[in-house]
């Protein structure tokens, strides 16, 4: 295959409409992610502390026809827990569809 056919179809496969990759998994905190049973446009990031460090988190929240939305950071001591949520709007302005953590040191 010649440089520009790759060229061509990589252009295609972006015009096609693949999906943007996934947002980050938490590392070091212990986390799950989930899109709200009853209110599809709310995804939540419920997290834990398991280290010796005050770490800080917010829920990554990838939209279907909306923006994406990042929620509220949250402060997390050792040994505790907290949630962080992000709306992408309304269910007709775009339903969540994944939900990822960012995280960092405090």
């Amino acid at each position: 295959m010649s440089k520009g056919m790759l060229i061509a179809a990589a252009i295609g496969l972006v015009a096609a409409g693949m999906a943007p990759p996934a947002p980050a998994a938490a590392t070091v905190l212990k986390c799950d992610t989930i899109v709200h049973a009853q209110s599809n446009d709310l995804g939540i990031a419920a997290c834990s502390n398991p280290t010796d460090e005050t770490w800080m988190f917010r829920a990554v929240v990838v939209c279907s026809r909306a923006l994406d939305v990042l929620g509220e950071w949250e402060t997390l001591p050792p040994g505790a827990y907290g949630q962080s949520r992000g709306s992408c709007g309304n269910t007709l302005t775009g339903a969540a569809g994944v939900v990822g953590v960012e995280e960092r040191l405090a």
